[in-house]
Protein backbone atom coordinates (compact mmCIF):
# COMPACT_ATOMS: atom_id res chain seq x y z
CA UNK A 1 0.00 0.00 0.00
CA UNK A 2 1.42 3.44 -0.92
CA UNK A 3 1.76 5.90 1.92
CA UNK A 4 -0.19 8.49 -0.09
CA UNK A 5 -2.85 8.32 -2.75
CA UNK A 6 -1.10 9.27 -6.01
CA UNK A 7 -1.77 12.60 -7.67
CA UNK A 8 -5.08 12.55 -9.58
CA UNK A 9 -4.85 12.26 -13.34
CA UNK A 10 -6.35 15.72 -13.74
CA UNK A 11 -4.61 18.52 -11.84
CA UNK A 12 -5.81 22.03 -12.77
CA UNK A 13 -3.18 24.72 -12.27
CA UNK A 14 -3.69 28.41 -11.43
CA UNK A 15 -0.85 30.68 -12.53
CA UNK A 16 -0.73 34.26 -11.24
CA UNK A 17 1.42 36.48 -13.43
CA UNK A 18 0.88 34.38 -16.57
CA UNK A 19 1.08 37.14 -19.19
CA UNK A 20 4.86 36.99 -19.66
CA UNK A 21 8.18 35.67 -18.42
CA UNK A 22 8.22 32.81 -15.93
CA UNK A 23 4.43 32.62 -15.66
CA UNK A 24 3.88 32.28 -19.40
CA UNK A 25 6.72 29.75 -19.74
CA UNK A 26 5.28 27.71 -16.85
CA UNK A 27 1.81 27.73 -18.39
CA UNK A 28 3.23 26.46 -21.68
CA UNK A 29 5.37 23.76 -20.05
CA UNK A 30 2.58 22.41 -17.85
CA UNK A 31 -0.02 22.53 -20.64
CA UNK A 32 2.30 20.50 -22.87
CA UNK A 33 2.33 17.83 -20.13
CA UNK A 34 -1.47 17.70 -20.02
CA UNK A 35 -2.21 20.00 -17.07
CA UNK A 36 -5.26 22.27 -17.48
CA UNK A 37 -4.05 25.82 -16.83
CA UNK A 38 -5.84 28.96 -15.62
CA UNK A 39 -3.91 32.06 -16.70
CA UNK A 40 -4.28 35.23 -14.68
CA UNK A 41 -2.74 38.70 -14.97
CA UNK A 42 -3.77 42.32 -15.30
CA UNK A 43 -2.91 42.17 -19.03
CA UNK A 44 -5.69 39.69 -19.70
CA UNK A 45 -5.56 40.16 -23.47
CA UNK A 46 -2.06 38.64 -23.51
CA UNK A 47 -3.26 35.75 -21.34
CA UNK A 48 -6.10 35.19 -23.84
CA UNK A 49 -3.61 34.98 -26.70
CA UNK A 50 -1.52 32.43 -24.80
CA UNK A 51 -4.62 30.42 -23.86
CA UNK A 52 -5.67 30.32 -27.52
CA UNK A 53 -2.23 29.04 -28.53
CA UNK A 54 -2.33 26.35 -25.84
CA UNK A 55 -5.76 25.22 -26.99
CA UNK A 56 -4.63 25.21 -30.64
CA UNK A 57 -1.78 22.91 -29.60
CA UNK A 58 -4.24 20.49 -27.98
CA UNK A 59 -4.05 21.72 -24.39
CA UNK A 60 -6.68 23.03 -22.02
CA UNK A 61 -6.48 26.66 -20.91
CA UNK A 62 -8.61 29.40 -19.41
CA UNK A 63 -7.72 33.10 -19.16
CA UNK A 64 -9.21 35.77 -16.93
CA UNK A 65 -8.13 39.12 -15.55
CA UNK A 66 -6.34 38.92 -12.20
CA UNK A 67 -4.98 41.66 -9.96
CA UNK A 68 -3.45 40.02 -6.89
CA UNK A 69 -3.47 43.40 -5.12
CA UNK A 70 -7.29 43.26 -5.09
CA UNK A 71 -9.06 40.65 -2.94
CA UNK A 72 -12.26 40.83 -5.02
CA UNK A 73 -10.27 40.23 -8.22
CA UNK A 74 -8.60 37.15 -6.71
CA UNK A 75 -11.95 35.74 -5.63
CA UNK A 76 -13.52 36.42 -9.02
CA UNK A 77 -10.62 34.81 -10.87
CA UNK A 78 -10.54 31.67 -8.72
CA UNK A 79 -14.31 31.22 -8.93
CA UNK A 80 -14.30 31.60 -12.72
CA UNK A 81 -11.31 29.27 -13.14
CA UNK A 82 -12.79 26.53 -10.97
CA UNK A 83 -16.14 26.78 -12.76
CA UNK A 84 -14.34 25.99 -16.03
CA UNK A 85 -11.47 23.69 -14.98
CA UNK A 86 -12.60 22.24 -11.65
CA UNK A 87 -10.96 22.51 -8.21
CA UNK A 88 -7.46 23.98 -8.37
CA UNK A 89 -4.79 21.41 -7.44
CA UNK A 90 -1.69 23.56 -8.05
CA UNK A 91 -1.05 27.27 -7.49
CA UNK A 92 1.97 29.09 -8.92
CA UNK A 93 2.22 32.52 -7.33
CA UNK A 94 4.47 34.54 -9.60
CA UNK A 95 2.75 37.90 -10.08
CA UNK A 96 5.10 40.81 -9.56
CA UNK A 97 7.14 43.57 -11.08
CA UNK A 98 10.43 45.32 -10.42
CA UNK A 99 11.45 48.97 -10.30
CA UNK A 100 15.04 49.94 -9.70
CA UNK A 101 15.86 52.42 -6.97
CA UNK A 102 17.79 52.67 -3.76
CA UNK A 103 15.73 51.59 -0.78
CA UNK A 104 15.68 55.04 0.77
CA UNK A 105 14.93 56.97 -2.45
CA UNK A 106 11.99 54.92 -3.74
CA UNK A 107 8.65 56.66 -3.30
CA UNK A 108 6.97 55.01 -0.28
CA UNK A 109 3.77 54.48 -2.26
CA UNK A 110 5.68 52.60 -4.97
CA UNK A 111 7.59 50.63 -2.32
CA UNK A 112 4.32 49.62 -0.67
CA UNK A 113 2.72 48.64 -3.97
CA UNK A 114 5.62 46.29 -4.73
CA UNK A 115 5.21 44.56 -1.38
CA UNK A 116 1.44 44.42 -1.91
CA UNK A 117 1.84 42.57 -5.21
CA UNK A 118 4.66 40.15 -4.34
CA UNK A 119 3.85 39.33 -0.71
CA UNK A 120 0.26 40.25 0.07
CA UNK A 121 -0.79 38.96 -3.36
CA UNK A 122 0.65 35.53 -2.53
CA UNK A 123 -1.19 35.56 0.80
CA UNK A 124 -4.46 36.43 -0.96
CA UNK A 125 -4.05 33.38 -3.19
CA UNK A 126 -3.20 31.18 -0.20
CA UNK A 127 -6.20 32.49 1.77
CA UNK A 128 -8.56 31.76 -1.11
CA UNK A 129 -7.22 28.41 -2.32
CA UNK A 130 -5.49 26.53 0.48
CA UNK A 131 -8.70 25.72 2.45
CA UNK A 132 -9.99 23.68 -0.51
CA UNK A 133 -6.65 21.89 -0.79
CA UNK A 134 -6.73 21.02 2.92
CA UNK A 135 -10.25 19.64 2.51
CA UNK A 136 -9.08 17.41 -0.37
CA UNK A 137 -5.87 16.54 1.55
CA UNK A 138 -3.60 17.34 -1.37
CA UNK A 139 -2.23 20.24 -3.40
CA UNK A 140 0.85 22.25 -4.28
CA UNK A 141 1.27 25.93 -3.43
CA UNK A 142 4.40 27.23 -5.16
CA UNK A 143 5.83 30.73 -4.78
CA UNK A 144 8.43 32.26 -7.07
CA UNK A 145 11.12 33.60 -4.77
CA UNK A 146 14.46 35.13 -5.68
CA UNK A 147 18.08 34.73 -4.70
CA UNK A 148 17.64 38.34 -3.49
CA UNK A 149 15.78 36.80 -0.55
CA UNK A 150 18.96 35.03 0.47
CA UNK A 151 21.46 37.61 -0.78
CA UNK A 152 19.92 41.11 -0.91
CA UNK A 153 21.56 43.48 -3.35
CA UNK A 154 21.61 47.25 -3.84
CA UNK A 155 19.42 49.18 -6.23
CA UNK A 156 16.27 47.04 -6.42
CA UNK A 157 13.97 49.13 -4.26
CA UNK A 158 11.35 47.00 -2.52
CA UNK A 159 12.25 43.78 -4.33
CA UNK A 160 14.62 42.43 -1.66
CA UNK A 161 12.12 42.90 1.14
CA UNK A 162 9.16 41.67 -0.89
CA UNK A 163 10.93 38.46 -1.92
CA UNK A 164 12.27 37.87 1.59
CA UNK A 165 8.70 38.21 2.78
CA UNK A 166 7.17 35.85 0.24
CA UNK A 167 9.80 33.17 0.94
CA UNK A 168 9.20 33.56 4.69
CA UNK A 169 5.48 33.14 4.06
CA UNK A 170 6.08 29.94 2.08
CA UNK A 171 8.28 28.52 4.85
CA UNK A 172 5.64 29.42 7.44
CA UNK A 173 2.93 27.73 5.35
CA UNK A 174 5.06 24.61 5.08
CA UNK A 175 5.10 24.29 8.89
CA UNK A 176 1.42 25.13 9.26
CA UNK A 177 0.39 22.68 6.53
CA UNK A 178 2.44 19.74 7.76
CA UNK A 179 0.23 16.66 7.88
CA UNK A 180 -2.50 18.14 5.66
CA UNK A 181 -1.21 16.70 2.37
CA UNK A 182 -0.64 20.22 1.01
CA UNK A 183 2.92 21.12 0.00
CA UNK A 184 4.25 24.69 0.16
CA UNK A 185 7.36 25.16 -1.98
CA UNK A 186 9.75 27.87 -3.13
CA UNK A 187 11.34 28.05 -6.57
CA UNK A 188 14.17 30.57 -6.27
CA UNK A 189 15.57 31.95 -9.55
CA UNK A 190 18.93 33.54 -9.95
CA UNK A 191 19.45 36.19 -12.63
CA UNK A 192 16.79 35.50 -15.24
CA UNK A 193 16.02 37.22 -18.54
CA UNK A 194 12.34 38.23 -18.35
CA UNK A 195 10.35 41.37 -19.08
CA UNK A 196 10.72 42.61 -15.50
CA UNK A 197 12.86 45.71 -15.25
CA UNK A 198 13.81 45.70 -18.93
CA UNK A 199 12.42 49.20 -19.52
CA UNK A 200 14.66 50.76 -16.90
CA UNK A 201 16.84 53.73 -17.76
CA UNK A 202 20.39 52.60 -18.71
CA UNK A 203 21.70 55.54 -16.67
CA UNK A 204 20.24 53.81 -13.61
CA UNK A 205 21.22 50.26 -14.56
CA UNK A 206 24.90 50.97 -15.29
CA UNK A 207 25.92 52.20 -11.83
CA UNK A 208 23.74 49.55 -10.20
CA UNK A 209 25.52 46.75 -12.06
CA UNK A 210 28.85 48.23 -11.01
CA UNK A 211 27.63 48.03 -7.42
CA UNK A 212 26.57 44.41 -7.96
CA UNK A 213 30.06 43.54 -9.21
CA UNK A 214 31.61 45.33 -6.24
CA UNK A 215 29.49 43.33 -3.79
CA UNK A 216 30.08 40.04 -5.63
CA UNK A 217 26.63 39.55 -7.18
CA UNK A 218 27.57 39.45 -10.86
CA UNK A 219 30.16 36.71 -11.22
CA UNK A 220 29.47 36.30 -14.96
CA UNK A 221 27.08 37.74 -17.58
CA UNK A 222 25.03 34.58 -18.21
CA UNK A 223 21.26 34.75 -17.56
CA UNK A 224 18.68 32.02 -17.12
CA UNK A 225 15.73 31.74 -19.49
CA UNK A 226 12.15 31.75 -18.22
CA UNK A 227 11.83 28.18 -19.49
CA UNK A 228 14.61 27.11 -17.10
CA UNK A 229 12.52 28.26 -14.14
CA UNK A 230 9.43 26.62 -15.63
CA UNK A 231 11.33 23.32 -15.73
CA UNK A 232 12.06 23.65 -12.01
CA UNK A 233 8.38 24.33 -11.27
CA UNK A 234 7.40 21.25 -13.28
CA UNK A 235 9.83 19.19 -11.19
CA UNK A 236 8.36 20.51 -7.93
CA UNK A 237 4.69 19.87 -8.73
CA UNK A 238 5.23 16.54 -10.47
CA UNK A 239 7.22 15.02 -7.61
CA UNK A 240 5.20 12.02 -6.37
CA UNK A 241 3.28 12.44 -3.16
CA UNK A 242 5.27 11.44 -0.10
CA UNK A 243 8.23 13.58 -1.17
CA UNK A 244 8.47 17.37 -1.07
CA UNK A 245 10.89 19.64 -2.95
CA UNK A 246 10.87 22.42 -0.37
CA UNK A 247 13.29 24.85 -2.02
CA UNK A 248 14.71 24.69 -5.52
CA UNK A 249 17.26 27.38 -6.38
CA UNK A 250 18.16 27.74 -10.05
CA UNK A 251 21.33 29.59 -11.07
CA UNK A 252 22.76 30.17 -14.54
CA UNK A 253 25.82 28.21 -15.49
CA UNK A 254 28.85 30.32 -16.24
CA UNK A 255 30.07 30.48 -19.86
CA UNK A 256 32.49 27.74 -20.74
CA UNK A 257 36.12 28.69 -20.42
CA UNK A 258 38.52 28.17 -23.28
CA UNK A 259 40.36 24.91 -22.62
CA UNK A 260 43.87 25.39 -21.34
CA UNK A 261 46.57 24.07 -23.65
CA UNK A 262 48.03 20.75 -22.59
CA UNK A 263 51.48 21.10 -21.01
CA UNK A 264 54.31 20.17 -23.33
CA UNK A 265 56.37 17.13 -22.41
CA UNK A 266 59.96 18.04 -21.51
CA UNK A 267 62.42 16.96 -24.16
CA UNK A 268 63.53 13.41 -23.51
CA UNK A 269 67.29 12.75 -23.39
CA UNK A 270 68.62 10.87 -26.39
CA UNK A 271 69.74 7.30 -25.93
CA UNK A 272 73.54 7.28 -26.11
CA UNK A 273 73.54 3.56 -26.96
CA UNK A 274 75.95 2.76 -24.14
Amino acid sequence: MPRFTPHPARRPVLIAGASSGIGAATATALAELGYPVALGARRVEICEELAEKIRADGGEAFAHRLDVADTASVDEFVTAAENVLGPIEIVVSGAGDLEFSSGWAMDPEVFESQVRVHLVGAQRLAHRLIPGMIERQRGDFVVIGSDCADRPRPGVGAYNGAKMGVEALARQLRMELEGTGVRSSIVRPGQTLTGMGMTADPAVIGPMLEDWVKWGFARHPQFLRASDIAAAIVAVVSTPRGAHLVLVEVQPEAPLKDPEPAPKDPEQPKDSGE
